[in-house]
């Protein structure tokens, strides 16, 4: 048995630890297991469920420059203590430089850095984060990414054309299909019955621009008043969007849900799916709305490669709010067969069961070979 080591934010709930997991549960673990870097001192969701599976949950000491030395040191120390290690695999954008350069100098030979996203947010961290991305892919023996866009940001055209691998956000495409009794109980539960509900699943952060989508939403109303706005997540901003709401006399239309583990329910009961991103590379939530056969309304930040369902579409995000408000008012003319968003998924090669073979016959490929 060979060991993968995925180096990541923390095992929460979120868009990449969510793929990571679906592929995890679908794996023999006889041949593969998966570990787990947790870069933040966090507890997350999925530990527990990691660690009855016979992962385990390593925290380093964190990103910080100042702490890199310490980081090599904890590096060495684990793969050394764990031989089992055979492959790293990096799933924190450009500061995953961090893991792969400290596998590198472990003696790993297998160092996957993995794109997730198109653009890089300009926080405090971005000049350190420019630079590990411009060093990344020299400590990367392979670079995958979720999609074209994204594999072009992070390793460059030539590089990706050459040698880049696509790993698709693959999920249970069954939990996602569209149940209509499930959709008629949530919706009289929530109140919601005689509602066009408008959905959307993100991390209140930045790039998911919750700020724009409040605006699109405020100015729907004024053409549907029976409009209501169910929001799925937590994060950062999660306040301030409140205060928003507040403030443009929208609160008791929108629902603020948290975090919850029945996404793939709720998402039953919505009407459509808007995901309004200053940046995404390919959203496993969008993939999840589809399936769901969901109407999509995508801005024209999110990679193309995001559109299955032939009602789901992009808008630029230099249209005005009544333009966005206008097109997803439109989506609601000749309601599609959901059941058929299931199918469409499936086809365009999102289905967990049929990846997740693939990428176990590939990671005993790269272990087995130099």
């Amino acid at each position: 048995m060979i060991r993968v080591l995925h180096s990541v934010s923390n095992m929460a709930r979120a868009g990449i630890e969510t793929m990571l997991m679906n592929y995890y549960r679908k794996l023999d673990l006889t041949q593969i297991q998966f570990d787990f870097l947790a870069n933040k001192p966090v507890p997350g969701e999925y530990d527990e469920e990691i660690r009855q599976m016979g992962g385990r949950v390593f925290v380093s000491p964190g990103l910080n420059p100042l702490h890199f030395p310490r980081y090599e040191r904890f590096m060495h120390d684990l793969i050394a203590g764990n031989p089992e290690i055979r492959i790293v695999h990096a799933h924190n954008e450009a500061m995953g430089y961090y893991a792969l350069k400290s596998a590198k100098d472990a003696g790993i030979r297998v160092r996957i850095a993995h794109a997730h996203n198109t653009q890089i947010i300009r926080d405090y961290k971005y000049p350190l984060k420019m630079v590990c991305k411009a060093l990344l892919p020299g400590v990367a023996t392979d670079c995958w990414g979720c999609g074209r866009d994204a594999g072009i940001y992070y390793f460059g055209e030539k590089r990706w054309l050459e040698s880049g691998v696509t790993l698709h956000n693959a999920i249970d495409i069954d939990r996602f299909r569209y149940q209509a009794d499930r959709r008629a109980q949530l919706r009289r539960q929530a109140g919601l019955d005689g509602c066009f509900v408008i959905g959307h699943v993100g991390r209140f952060n930045v790039q998911k621009n919750h700020d724009r989508l409040l605006d699109i939403f405020a100015c729907l109303l004024q053409a549907e008043k029976d409009a209501r706005l169910v929001l799925i997540g937590v994060g950062e901003l999660e306040e301030a969007v409140r205060k928003k709401a507040a403030d443009l006399g929208i609160q008791e239309k929108v629902l603020f849900l948290g975090q919850l583990p029945n996404v793939n329910e709720w998402l039953q009961a919505l009407d459509c799916f808007v995901l309004p991103s200053l940046f995404e590379g390919l959203p496993v939530v969008g993939i999840e709305a589809q399936a769901a056969g969901l109407p999509c309304f995508f801005s024209d930040r999110v990679t193309d490669e995001v559109l299955l369902l032939p009602q789901s579409c992009r808008i630029s995000l230099q249209d005005s709010d009544e333009q966005w408000a206008r097109r997803i008012l439109e989506g609601r003319k000749g309601p599609p067969d959901r059941l058929q968003g299931a199918d469409i998924v499936r086809q365009a090669g999102y289905d967990i069961d049929t990846e997740a073979a693939k990428l176990q016959a590939r990671y005993l490929e790269m272990a087995a070979h130099p």
